[in-house]
């Protein structure tokens, strides 16, 4: 045994000490410990500290069984039976300022991890309880033996000169997030740290107690008080003391800090070395009941995802059919959308209209924004006509159109994909709450010239010729510089230039709807051009088309336009919240535009091109006459023939459509 040991003479006196010692004693104990008898030299040291965070390349004395792995490991033991290793700092510390003082403040830190049973390996039978042993020792037992008063088989203790505790604390640390403390394993194959602080003073021994990870906790798990004075002597060496009994241990110390009337230095423990693993994997209890359980519970992961796949396929099913596959690009998987609204809660809500709700998303690869418009469409009749028009229009690209991104199908309803517009719809600013501020006038003349444009491109710029079928404040919505983009192309026709546009189904908004509609059934450039006319009047007057809740003329808005043009009064029409700040020759231009657009007869409406030339002041706009505007006789000739419209109630100046419309929104 001595053959192995460095030859340092303080450490050659541990070893003959400690021989007998280990064939006596069998005592599961891994110790810290502070050895007066064995001082060979003096350390003389800039500071009163020191800290190891691993033991690479350090100068420790060793002898027995204890050496330093590669990576770091302090192991005081190893893999064989009946072993005992010690290891101390290579020189000695004075604990005393001058001979004859108390013993100072001391603190120091150790992170330590065991497998298996643990033995002290330091005193034996003949030298145990002697004062002039002057060993002070914290011990971390797992080993209950009662010629020593052990508590347990898992506790931490405080020895003075005796392998019998001066007093212990089954092992445990506080948690302060829930305020007590926490049973700990000392044999439970982590790494732990120990604190074990020394006041000068007071004289009071604290031993803290914590998982690696864990911060140093506010309450120590064992305390005394012993005026170390009378146990050490000056000079002192600090280390590390371990044996093994009959069954095979290995004992490891990770880290190491030690301070003078300072705390120990903090030991860094996201550097230090892994325990070592000891012998193969276990395998007892696997197949008897670890593997069973496991093995139901894999059968049930797999039964309870299978559920919820099939589950998620219900959930996000679609409508494919082969003739889309042409549209891959354009169509949007409904999973994407449904994340991207959140379940479409109503906290995205943008607006509820005739057709469906509108929700803000952001989508989850890109991070676009988007709007999401569900349409309800029960009927199969024409779907692929109408999926071939939305890709169509997706390829539209003008700065007053909000670009139609694409569309999803799932069983009844149709969602379609829109660009996001931050600052919402035209219709909340002119129908608004009393807290939103309304739009001044120039805000106003420039979001109808964006929509003229924007519609002009969809009549005659275009490849083909597209019908929105569907112009409205609602409609028209402000990006973040408040510029008028037309949007919602869900109603949206096209067809080449120079052909006829088909019969179809009557669609739209009431209110806005051109009185030949009833009769032809088609939707045209003037029907859009009409229902412009419209939306000119209610950005300009502040009104809706159809006011339910008027109790006079004003209660479809043309016809009160009309009557105040025939009263040479259109100024009194003109939104009130502007008070009176807006240009004069602007509002006329913009009110007999208005009238012109929603004309009676659609061949005395303008095209979209003249309308863009009006409002730039590079063509004069055409008087009005009283005969041109005497909306009730034509709107009658318009629908001769069609019984029902001719019997509702009309008002002054006007009826046909609009008064078709006087049940409406």
């Amino acid at each position: 045994m001595k053959a192995l040991i460095p030859a340092s003479r303080g450490v050659l006196r541990i070893a003959a000490m400690s021989t007998g010692m280990v064939q006596l004693f069998f005592l599961l104990h891994l110790f810290f410990s502070l050895d007066l008898n064995l001082v060979s030299s003096i350390a003389t040291t800039g500071e009163d500290k020191f800290v190891y965070s691993g033991f690479s390349r350090t100068n420790l004395d060793l002898d027995g069984a204890a050496t330093i792995t590669p990576d770091g490991v302090l192991e005081l033991t190893n893999r064989s039976a009946t072993i005992k290793g010690h290891a101390f700092y290579p020189t000695p510390w004075r604990f005393r300022k001058s001979p004859g003082e108390v013993v100072q403040s001391f603190s120091i830190a150790f992170v330590f991890g065991a497998q298996n049973s643990q033995y002290l390996g330091l005193l034996n039978k003949t030298s145990d309880g002697k004062k002039s042993n002057h060993i002070f020792a914290v011990e971390l037992d797992s080993s209950q033996n009662t010629e020593f008063k052990d508590i347990d088989d898992n506790h931490i203790g405080i020895n003075i000169n005796s392998l019998t505790s001066f007093g212990s604390k089954s092992a445990a640390f506080y948690d302060d997030k829930i305020g007590m403390f926490k049973n700990l394993s000392l044999v439970s194959r982590k790494e732990m740290q120990v604190w074990v602080d020394y006041n000068g003073e007071s004289t009071q021994i604290n031993v803290t107690l914590a998982p690696l990870k864990v911060v140093k906790p506010s309450k120590p798990l064992l305390s005394a008080t012993y005026n170390l004075s009378t146990v050490l002597k000056d000079p002192s060496y600090i280390g590390f003391s371990a044996s093994s009994g009959p069954i095979n241990s290995l004992y490891c110390v990770f880290g190491f800090s030690f301070g003078i009337n300072q705390p120990a230095p903090l030991i860094d423990v996201s550097i230090l070395p892994k325990l070592p693993r000891v012998g193969p994997k276990p395998r007892s209890k696997v197949l008897e009941i670890i593997l069973p359980v496991a093995t139901a519970t894999f059968i049930l992961v797999v039964g309870t995802t299978i559920v919820l796949l099939v589950w998620r396929r219900i959930k996000y099913a679609e409508i494919h059919e082969d003739w889309e596959a042409e549209f891959g690009p354009h169509r949007f998987l409904y999973k994407d959308l449904f994340h991207a609204t959140d379940g479409f809660k109503n906290k995205n809500l943008l607006g509820l209209g005739g057709f469906g709700k509108v929700y803000k998303g952001v989508l989850p690869v890109s991070k676009l924004e988007v709007a999401v418009k569900r349409v309800s469409r029960e009927s199969k009749q024409g779907i692929k006509e109408f999926i071939a028009e939305i890709v169509s229009i997706g390829r539209l690209r003008h700065r007053n159109l909000v670009q139609l991104l694409g569309y999803c199908r799932r069983k009844g309803e149709l969602l379609l994909v829109y660009e996001y517009m931050s600052n919402g719809s035209l219709d909340k600013y002119l129908h608004c709450v009393e807290d939103k501020p309304t739009l001044v006038w120039t805000q106003r003349f420039q979001i109808i010239k964006d929509v003229a444009t924007g519609l002009f491109y969809l009549h005659e710029r275009w490849e083909k010729v597209v019908i929105h079928r569907d112009i409205k404040a609602s409609n028209v919505l402000l990006d973040s510089e408040m510029n008028g983009r037309l949007g919602d192309f869900g109603l949206a026709r096209l067809y080449d230039h120079g052909m006829d546009p088909q019969t179809t189904h009557v669609v739209g908004t009431m209110g806005y709807l051109a009185p030949e509609l009833a009769r032809t059934g088609k939707a045209t450039t003037q029907t859009d051009v009409y229902a412009f006319g419209i939306f000119i009047l209610e950005v300009t007057c502040g009104q809706r088309p159809i006011n339910t809740h008027a109790d006079d003329s004003s209660l479809i808005l043309i016809d009160w336009v009309v009557e105040h043009w025939h009263k040479r009064s259109l100024t009194y029409t003109l939104d009130s919240r502007l008070h009176g700040n807006y240009n004069a020759e602007e509002v006329s231009l913009v009110l007999n535009l208005g009238l012109l657009c929603a004309h009676p007869l659609c061949n005395a409406r303008p095209s979209m091109r003249e309308v863009i030339q009006y409002l730039n002041g590079e063509m004069p706009l055409p008087e009005l006459v009283p005969t041109n505007v005497s909306y009730s006789a034509l709107g009658l000739m318009q629908n001769e023939g069609f019984d029902e419209y001719t019997s509702l109630p009309s008002t002054v100046g006007s009826i046909g459509m609009t008064s078709i419309l006087s049940n409406g929104r």
